[in-house]
């Protein structure tokens, strides 16, 4: 089949901006998949907020997201140091709900009152990561960056809008309902003005398993199939957790986190028929399993389909895990989120793919997966534009302690 031309419709209707963007990587990064890593209904309505890592990493997905990248304006290390202990003091009351102080009869409430007088935490999590322009001459820091950081790569199937990319620190704010995003998003804002403001913003949701599985994206089909066990420490300190020695000390505990919005161009995916749309994913659309199998979560032996006459050697799960003794440790943990934007300036469907990995070694994962995935078919039908590449930043371990302060010791 020719596929249908995807740069001459982007040529004709540029790709409106509608709210801040972060493109990416393939949509489903193969690795062993972990009914711990999938979203439930059975969220517990508060999740831990202290520990060596953050929440939000190993976290079952919550439903609803929102992704801000801030440019810090903060004039001096004391002053970056006292927006990150007010960030963390904002997320540690969010996550845990309560009562918000009467601020007495003349000064503004001390809360928008968007989730009623009582903040509940509807299974809230903000997780913190730095990007690399955070380690420039500002603040001392150079010595300090994460040995991968960087500004992200262009890679050639992108064609990334730089206002809309990269960031001093990223906000990753997840939680069971759209409501509690939009307030946590705003009481961090309201608490923050005059040490940071807002870059981009990507907001993004995951649809509930239909009919049961893992749930899909805006093509149909199941993403996020085969992730690693969070549930197996083992494999999460093998894939996920930077190490002391690989990075700088302060680092241990944090996680390369890569987020990237892929528009998907649904007109024209709409229109290809379904043998060829399951030929370039290399799985089946109604069951999520692979072409060579059965069910979903079923291994699909490409040792067995060595020249591709099943699952198509340049089929999307193939080459994003070739499911090999040396690609083993290339995969990395997702969470998936679609996103709906409505209509770009030319009324075309502005709807795609929030890409989010972690991952322990930003180019042996993802750098590595990404440059395997370059000229696959599904190139032309989705759109990478934006966002970056950060670091979470290690837990706070306890009440009296606060995100990036051992990057700041």
């Amino acid at each position: 089949m020719t596929p249908i031309d995807r740069r001459g419709f982007l040529q004709a209707g540029a790709i409106g901006a509608a709210g801040a963007a972060v493109a990416g990587a393939g949509l489903a990064t193969d690795a062993r998949a972990a009914a711990a890593s999938r979203p439930s209904a059975a969220h517990p309505a508060s999740l831990p907020f202290h520990g060596h890592h953050q929440q939000g990493i190993l976290t079952p997905p919550q439903r609803e997201a929102s992704f801000v990248a801030l440019d810090v304006t903060a004039a001096s290390r004391a002053e970056l140091a006292d927006l990150l202990k007010t960030i963390t003091e904002r997320a540690r009351f969010l996550t845990t709900g309560g009562t918000p102080p009467d601020p007495g009869l003349v000064a503004p409430p001390r809360d928008s009152g968007v989730l009623g007088p009582t903040v509940v935490p509807d299974s809230l999590t903000v997780t913190l990561s730095a990007g690399a322009s955070l380690f420039d001459e500002r603040f001392g820091l150079a010595a300090r960056k994460p040995a991968r950081l960087r500004t992200m790569d262009e890679f050639p199937d992108d064609a990334l809008r730089r206002e809309v990319c990269d960031g001093d620190l990223l906000l990753q704010v997840c939680a069971a309902d759209r409501d509690a995003v939009t307030h946590a998003v705003r009481e961090i804002a309201r608490a923050t003005r005059g040490a940071m403001q807002v870059r981009w913003r990507q907001d993004g949701f995951v649809s509930p398993p239909r009919p049961s599985g893992t749930p899909r994206n805006l093509m149909g089909f199941k993403d996020g199939t085969s992730n690693p066990d969070t549930g197996n420490a083992a494999e999460m300190a093998r894939l996920v957790w930077a190490k002391a020695g690989d990075e700088p000390a302060w680092a241990a505990g944090g996680s390369y986190h890569v987020v990237r919005v892929i528009r998907m161009l649904v007109e024209f995916w709409d229109r290809v028929n379904l043998h060829e749309q399951e030929n370039m994913i290399g799985r089946r659309r109604d069951s999520g399993a692979p072409l060579t199998a059965s069910a979903e979560f079923d291994d699909p032996h490409f040792e067995n389909d060595p020249t591709g006459d099943v699952i198509q050697l340049d089929a999307h799960i193939r080459l994003a895990n070739p499911r090999t003794k040396d690609t083993d440790d290339q995969r990395m943990l997702r969470r998936a989120y679609n996103y709906d934007g409505g209509l770009d300036a030319n009324g075309n469907l502005d709807m795609g793919l929030v890409f989010v990995a972690f991952n322990q070694d930003l180019d042996r994962q993802f750098v590595t997966v990404q440059k395997r995935l370059a000229g696959e078919p599904l190139t032309d039908y989705i759109q990478p534009f934006g966002g970056g590449y950060y670091f979470a930043l290690p837990g706070a371990r306890d009440s009296s302690d606060w995100l990036g302060r051992t990057m700041l010791a």
